[in-house]
């Protein structure tokens, strides 16, 4: 047994950063995990490994696609599916070993097993219970159910079974239209997979700008993944090597079935909090099973607090960075903040999605007068040289402040490009602040600036 200022349960993105800057703050930490490597759901199962065969997959759309254009000849690559898993996994444990290699540098104790509350102060894990001053939940999510689809993770997967099935699936049926089906729809259907989607709601992305939900829909449609929208899954079951899906259209009530190799559920996720023992301790939770905190990320249970996918907002893994260095520094004494107004959103599909916020749906619902300026990748010099001139950039400002109060990507590099107009609204810029600022020449970058442009004047090159 073993005393510290501070147990975080797990080590996910929202607990390892938390334990780092603890560390950092001078604080004797220790991070409870159960898994046999650190960083939890995102760097072994999510994240990482997706980006890996994200990665991977465009890199053979290049080839049979676009070398040829380029003068570069040959044969494009065949699939060597059990390869492109194994530099899946080498990308994991790079990961996760950095992880460790961090925890040893900053003094954080490695308490190996699944951790339990069974009082406040108190961490238990396995026989052992450890003090704490403070303890931080930090569990993260899991795969949400959905009613009549029995899950194997074998033939009807989550997302933890795509990322490991034994073969490519000759035909995939993902249910639910949110970022993790999408990407993982957009890495199957890249290796030949017939990938149809099917989602509840009318539109895919739900909370989305309407404008680029609907863009993205038709780009993915070109690159053959079929879309059923306002559908209801009644069923998923499979039988032999097969599943079969039975749903019904919300429009006419009328019963449809489909069949298919693999079935992949994302239907979103949920908060993951099981065995901590919180409704013996009195922590409140929310109707959807979140832990309820304060503005500092304390619990109603004093010297509790929760933090990332375990509480309300967003399940991003940024978002639980930032969260549990704040969580940390209020710790410490400090008098730290999360600009919940800018977060950024990001689809890693190809091409990738991104955004920051306000959409034109939720000012138009706020009543608020605003201004949008757009310009398509298609004018962007560098865009157009890498195959890539498809998407735009969408800056929404105030109409009379011109102050930014959001932005869509859809294109190369959304994810990467979204920031500058991240760090501009953090500091309450206005789009003429971003059309003045010199961009270098050729970029993707460019194309940022010609939207913020277009708030004002016009762009230059549309």
């Amino acid at each position: 047994m073993s005393s510290y200022d501070v147990i975080i349960i797990g080590s996910g993105p929202g607990g390892y950063v938390c334990a780092i800057r603890c560390a950092q703050l001078g604080l004797k930490t220790a991070v409870v995990e159960g898994r046999e490597t650190l960083g939890g759901t995102c760097l072994n199962v999510g994240c990482i490994p997706s980006k890996a065969l994200l990665h991977a997959t465009e890199m053979l759309h290049e080839a049979e696609h676009n070398f040829a254009d380029m003068g570069l000849k040959g044969k494009a690559p065949s699939v060597d599916w059990k390869q492109m898993l194994a530099y899946k996994d080498t990308t994991i444990s790079q990961n996760t070993g950095g992880i460790e290699f961090l925890f040893k540098k900053n003094k954080i104790d490695w308490l190996k097993g699944w951790g339990s509350i069974p009082e406040a102060g108190k961490v238990k894990v396995g026989d052992d219970v450890h003090d704490a001053k403070n303890i931080i939940i930090a569990t993260g999510s899991e795969a949400s159910p959905l009613p009549g689809v029995e899950v194997d993770e074998k033939v009807i997967v989550t997302s933890t079974g795509a990322l490991e099935l034994g073969k490519i699936p000759k035909s995939l049926v993902v249910i639910g239209a949110g970022v993790i089906g999408l990407e993982l729809g957009s890495v199957y259907a890249r290796l030949g997979s017939d990938v149809t989607v099917v989602e509840y709601l009318d539109a895919i992305t739900p909370g989305q700008d309407g404008e680029i939900a609907r863009q993205f829909q038709k780009m993915l449609g070109k690159q053959g993944i079929k879309f059923v929208l306002g559908a209801a899954v009644q069923s998923a079951t499979a039988k032999g090597n097969k599943a079969n899906i039975t749903y019904k259209l919300r429009k006419d009530d009328s019963e449809h079935k489909l069949q298919a190799d693999t079935v992949l559920l994302a239907t979103g996720r949920r908060p993951f909090t099981d065995g901590l023992g919180l409704a013996d301790l009195g922590v409140e939770l929310s109707e959807r099973g979140q832990i309820k905190t304060d503005g500092i990320y304390k619990t109603n249970v004093a010297g509790i607090y929760a933090i990332g996918d375990a509480i309300e907002g967003p399940m991003l893994a940024h978002k639980a960075e930032d969260e549990g260095m704040a969580c940390a520094e209020g710790i410490a004494g400090q008098k730290p903040h999360v600009n919940y107004g800018v977060i950024p959103g990001v689809i890693y599909t190809h091409p990738e999605v991104s955004s920051v916020g306000e959409t034109e749906e939720t000012l138009k619902q706020q009543g608020r007068a605003y201004k949008v300026g757009k310009f398509s990748f298609m004018g962007n010099a560098r865009a157009k040289a890498n195959f890539s001139g498809d998407g735009f950039v969408k800056i929404l400002a105030d109409k009379a402040t011109d102050r930014i109060l959001g932005a869509h990507i859809i294109g190369p590099m959304a994810g990467d490009l979204i920031h500058e107009i991240c760090v501009a609204m953090e500091f309450g810029a206005a789009a003429e602040d971003l059309a003045r600022t010199c961009h270098a020449h050729p970029t993707y970058s460019e194309a940022v600036r010609e939207a913020a442009l277009a708030c004002g004047d016009g762009a230059i090159h549309m």
